[in-house]
């Protein structure tokens, strides 16, 4: 086996040694080539490759430099956005990210000469919130999305129309209320004075008002007046207790005015929809061709939902995470007698065991499987708001 030879040992090795970081001096950025060793960047720099570039670069030195800065930025940002998003992170974790990758431009081919300033200009530029602590500085992106800025627009408004909706059933409670008091006069106490005719007369106290003026006229009345008195206590029995049965019917005329209320609070629960259906533990499929073949149709599991509308994501086959938005996403239909969780309209978060498909309809049948409604059997519901269980 020859010196040159591709499985030789020293082949292999040049080949391991290759595809890690090497040290920076001995880096061309003006032609993009990493030497391993002091000897090697001596040679490329003799050579005829290198002294054109060096031509090239001196004509206008200004032009290769603004260049290698805006790639700089562009990846830089890129990485922060898609790696942290809109979180406050230290510009050194991004930094030693982003120079983790073989390929990536050099901050001393840049117009910045050192981290410190291009933080600085990442500020002054209103690209991303720059703060210095004691520990160093921290950035935060900023989000300019045309997208992003029209999702929390929306996100606003919907929030001002439940504020809006909670006011109103607010009002519609309080008619409910004052209707319910209405016709019925409120009894207001009367006193009087505590006169004492006799010394050695006792004195009874009773709460109840007509109890009281029966069991007075029974006393002064006690000589010669018993059947009367005896009348007149059983009366104010008797009226007590069908005050105390119209009170009760009126309480439970009122109590089901306000059951009656929250079951149509319940009801517009039940039947309303929502603009996100993402939930964790579900299986979907990426839709999107922007990360390439390897992705596209492909099968994750939601691991982590950020903010309603954006997914932590784990493919199936290869492990990988994602950071991924709901319209990148479309839900799973498993085989009948396979688990699913309902994501959208009454139902939501509920979990089901899938009992057919209509191919017709777009829709499925399936049997609610926890909570409260366990057991329940729910028809026509679409592919959209199941989806396959991990």
């Amino acid at each position: 086996m020859g010196k040159s030879d591709f499985l030789s040992p020293k082949a292999i090795a040049n080949r391991i040694k290759s595809k890690g970081l090497q040290k920076l001096r001995w880096y061309c950025q003006m032609c993009q080539k990493q030497c391993r060793d002091e000897n090697g960047f001596k040679c490329h720099c003799m050579s005829e490759s290198h002294q054109r570039q060096l031509l090239l670069a001196s004509e206008n030195p200004q032009q290769f430099m603004d260049y290698f800065s805006e790639e700089f930025r562009n990846d830089f940002l890129e990485l922060l956005r898609r790696r942290f998003g809109t979180k406050r992170v230290h510009n050194n974790i991004v930094y030693n990210e982003y120079i983790s990758h073989r390929e990536h431009i050099h901050m001393n081919a840049t117009q910045w000469e050192t981290l410190t300033d291009f933080t600085k200009w990442l500020g002054r530029e209103g690209l991303c919130k720059v703060d210095e602590t004691p520990k160093g500085w921290y950035i935060q992106y900023i989000d300019r999305d045309p997208e992003t800025i029209r999702r929390q627009q929306e996100q606003e408004r919907k929030k001002k129309q439940d504020l809006d909706d909670e006011e109103k059933t607010a009002k519609f409670i309080e008619q409910q209320v004052r209707r319910g008091l209405e016709g019925k006069e409120l009894e207001k106490p009367v006193y009087t004075e505590l006169n004492r005719e006799n010394e050695e007369e006792k004195v009874a106290f009773n709460l109840n008002k007509g109890a009281s003026t029966s069991i007075a006229a029974s006393s002064k009345t006690s000589s010669g007046l018993g059947p009367n008195a005896l009348k007149m206590v059983e009366g104010a029995v008797k009226r007590k207790e069908s005050a105390h049965s119209s009170g009760q019917s009126k309480e439970k005329k009122k109590k089901s005015a306000l059951d009656e209320i929250m079951e149509l609070e319940e009801e517009k629960k039940r039947t309303a929809r929502r603009d996100y259906w993402l939930q964790p533990e579900i299986v979907v499929k990426i839709v999107t061709k922007k990360l390439g073949e390897k992705y596209h149709r492909k099968k994750a599991v939601v691991k982590e939902v950020i903010d309603k509308y954006t997914a932590v994501v784990k493919m199936i086959d290869s492990g990988d995470k994602l950071k991924l938005d709901q319209t990148h996403l479309e839900t799973v239909i498993p085989a009948p007698g396979k688990k699913v969780m309902v994501l959208n309209g009454g139902y939501r978060g509920n979990e089901g065991i899938l009992e057919s498909i209509n191919e017709k309809r777009f829709s499925a049948t399936i049997v609610i499987d926890s909570g409260p409604l366990k057991g329940r059997r729910v028809e026509d519901i679409l592919y959209e708001d199941i989806s396959k269980l991990a």
